[in-house]
Parts: C-alpha cells; structure tokens; sequence
C-alpha cells in the first residue's frame, strides 16, 4: 500500500480531474512527469466523495494519467501563484500601514508646531531662591473634576495635572484621596501636552499649590507626596521651606547624558517634632516600599498591559472611558490619543520589558513582585504595610494597581495571586474617604 490513507477501489474515472481539490502527498512535487504511472492515486475530494480512480485504472490508461500529471501540476503552479499573491498582498497592506503611521505623525507634528509650540511660554517664578515659586497662575483652559474633600485644609488650594492612566497621577491621586483633601484636575494630553506649555517640566503629575503671595509648583509623584503629608504632619511649617528639602540635581553620567534627580523624595520632614505613634523602624520600612514600587513594580506594568496591540489599544479605549476622554478632548483629539497612545506605548513597552530584564512571561514578572509584597503584608500579621491602616508604602502599590484596573492584564493578575483582598480593603478605604467629585464637559467652560 503506497497510501495507507487512501481508499483503493477499482472502477473508471467519474469527473473531470480538475474538479478534485485535494490530493495526497502526491502534490508536494511540482514535476510530475517522473512518478510511475502505478503510484498515481488520488484522495477524496472536497466533498468527501469516494476515491474517484484506482491504481489499476490508471496503470491501464495512459491518458487518463497524463490528464492527471497535467492536473496535479495546474493545481501546484495555481497555488504557488495564490502564495505569492497573498505574499504581496500582505506586504501592501504593511506598506500601507506604515506610510499610513508616518502621514499620522507628519500630521500631528505640523499641528503641534503650529498650535501649541506657540503657547509654550513658561511662567516666569518669583522667587529666585525658588524657581518653582510663581506671581501668577498657570494658564488653564478646562478644569476637567473637581474634588471636595471632607478635610479642613482651606490652604490648600490645590490644582493637579495628571494623565488619566498614568499610575504616578494615580498613586498622587490616592494620596489625595486618602486624606481627604480637595483639588482639581486638569487632565493632560499625553500626545502634545499643550496643558503644560507653561511650564519647564514636561512630565505628569504635576501639583499647584495657592499660596498667600504665589503658586508653588510641586513636580514628582513622590516629592509630592512627601511634601504635602509632611505640611499636613504639622501645618504650621511653611509649605515654600519644606519645598526646599527637596532639590532638585542636574547630573551627567559617563556616557554624557544628561539627567536630574530630586534628593530626599522618600523623606517627610516633621521640623522639630517627633512622629505621632510612628517608630523609626516604620518609618524606614515605610521609605524602602514607597521606592521599591517606584523603582521594581512600576516597571512591570507598561510590558503587560500594552503587551501587544489588542491589549493597548483596549487599554486606551478604557482609559478614554474612564478619563471621561468624550468630554474632555475635541473628537479628532480623543481619536489621536487613543491611536497614536497605544502604538507609542505598544513599542515603548517592548523596549521596557528588555530594559527591566522581565521575564518573557512578562505576566510572571509581575505576579512575582505582587507575591513579595503580599509575602511582607502577611509576615507582619496585619492588614496592611503600615498595620491596620494603610500608610503611604500601601498608597504608592494601590497607584499601581489600580491604574492598571479595567485591562486584562489586571483580571489575570487576580486570577493567579492573592492580592484582591488587599485590594478590595484599599479601594474601601479610599472610596470611604474621597470627597465628592462633580465632572466638567468641555461645552460648559467655552
């Protein structure tokens, strides 16, 4: 038996061979011209029918196995044809593709330069010992929440600027939250960042505080954090002093790039008093989390959850949702975001994952620092990293996590570790003490 998946029957042909569409392995040799006429056979064709020739048939008709050679070789000279067909076709469509992503930024680069470099002056500060001090508000154009804390903090007059799945907006805002504090958002476009054309430091969140003679300007999610809860450990400090505990470094390292670093971030200042029901050991512990959340599990969300394409461009649909985009962004603007976002972040959070030296599960890399966390927490028999309340370490992971809530990426992460009810104890938390929050629509304020 030459074809043991073959059903041998002895009867003449029935049916043009051109009609059969599938044959044996026959059909891998483009030259048929050499096979032995008693090797000829054929398989069922595409409607299953049974073996239309038997191996005796064609031994005893020549022509018949002429018009199959004639057959076997039209249906392989056809589909190499369709192959290559297909070949090009998909390499149109790349084209395509690709001149249509470089039209895109073409485009968008014209209507940057044109629109928004022109509103890019930074405010001049008032203070030369304080160059974050300011005489004069920011310019805004849309308040895009408001947020109306239950806390007795009339002070602080607060403005952030955040993008909305930014997890360093998100743990600022948890902060925020947290102790209940009131503030407005503005909501950045993370494509030309036009929001901060009056400012030097291009990157969110940024915070601006209403003093009694300027606007101070807090740039960094930690310093933020670390500045305001130290000025609300003892409001008597004067916020502008407590600033400047935390410089801001220019350096060059040994490949001649340039960078800045702003010292102390981890550190609140309580002046001359000693912390309330605060040990030195909580303290540090407190520190060591806030910067390992920074520094080891930020980086493990970008590779997930724009792991691929699918996966980024869902993410920024969410995140339109959820940032209330609809209101917020003109319609073209909101369509540049979602598709220009999650094609940067596609490709940014590819070269992440190689930076970070994850896994090539980058889903693992993740649970596994989720895992180390959750491993603390339950060594120390409490609830939480600062005990039975969160302090600002269980703050910086919740921003995390939370920012990645809505994406697949999160689902699975509840689905192979522990942490939902770690979560759901801090979303209780946070939820309970969040002041109420009124929304913009861009129609009201033009």
């Amino acid at each position: 038996m030459f074809f043991p998946i073959c059903r041998i029957v002895s009867r003449p042909l029935r049916g043009y061979p051109e009609e059969l569409l599938e044959f044996s392995n026959l059909s891998r040799y483009r030259h048929l011209s050499s096979i032995p006429l008693h090797r000829l056979a054929l398989l069922e064709n595409s409607k299953r029918r049974p073996l239309l020739l038997s191996v005796s048939h064609t031994f005893n008709n020549p022509g018949y196995a002429d018009k199959l050679r004639r057959s076997f070789s039209q249906h392989n000279f056809q589909s190499d044809t369709n192959a290559d067909s297909a070949k090009k076709g998909s390499n149109k469509v790349k084209l395509l593709m690709v001149g249509f992503g470089l039209g895109a930024v073409i485009g968008l680069g014209y209507v940057y330069n044109k629109n928004m470099r022109q509103k890019s002056v930074p405010i001049a500060n008032l203070d030369s010992g304080n160059s974050l001090w300011f005489s004069e508000p920011p310019p805004i154009d849309f308040i895009a929440k408001k947020v109306v804390g239950s806390r007795d903090a009339r002070d602080l007059q607060l403005t952030l600027f955040q993008y909305e799945p930014c997890p360093f907006c998100k743990k600022v805002r948890a902060f925020l939250d947290f102790a209940g504090l009131s503030y407005d958002v503005v909501e950045v476009n993370p494509v030309t960042k036009k929001q901060l054309g009056w400012s030097a430091y291009k990157k969110v969140p940024i915070i601006i505080v209403k003093g009694e003679e300027g606007y101070q300007q807090l740039n960094d999610s930690s310093m933020i954090i670390s500045s305001l809860a130290s000025y609300l450990e003892d409001a008597q400090q004067d916020l502008q002093k407590i600033v400047k505990y935390y410089p801001q470094v220019d350096f060059q390292d040994g490949d001649g790039k340039k960078g800045s670093e702003i010292m102390n971030r981890y550190f609140l200042m309580f002046g001359d008093k000693e912390p309330a029901g605060r040990s030195k050991e909580s303290i540090v512990e407190e520190r060591r989390w806030r910067k390992w959340s920074d520094d080891v599990l930020m980086h493990t969300l970008s590779p997930n959850i724009y792991r691929t394409w699918e996966e980024s461009l869902e993410a920024f649909n969410m995140f339109s949702k959820n940032g209330d985009w609809e209101h917020i962004f003109p319609p073209w603007e909101r369509q540049m975001v979602i598709y220009v976002g999650a094609a940067v972040m596609y490709i940014i959070g590819k070269r992440l994952k190689k930076r970070h030296n994850l896994l090539d599960d980058a889903r693992q890399s993740l649970y596994n620092e989720v895992n180390y966390f959750l491993k603390t927490v339950k060594a120390k028999g409490t609830h939480f990293i600062g005990g039975d309340v969160p302090n600002l370490a269980d703050l910086a992971v919740y921003g995390c996590i939370s920012s990645i809530d809505g994406t697949r990426t999160f689902d699975d992460l509840m689905r192979n570790t522990k942490l939902s009810p770690w979560y759901e104890a801090m979303c209780r938390i946070i939820d309970s003490r969040r002041g109420k929050m009124s929304l913009s629509k861009l129609a009201d304020q033009h």
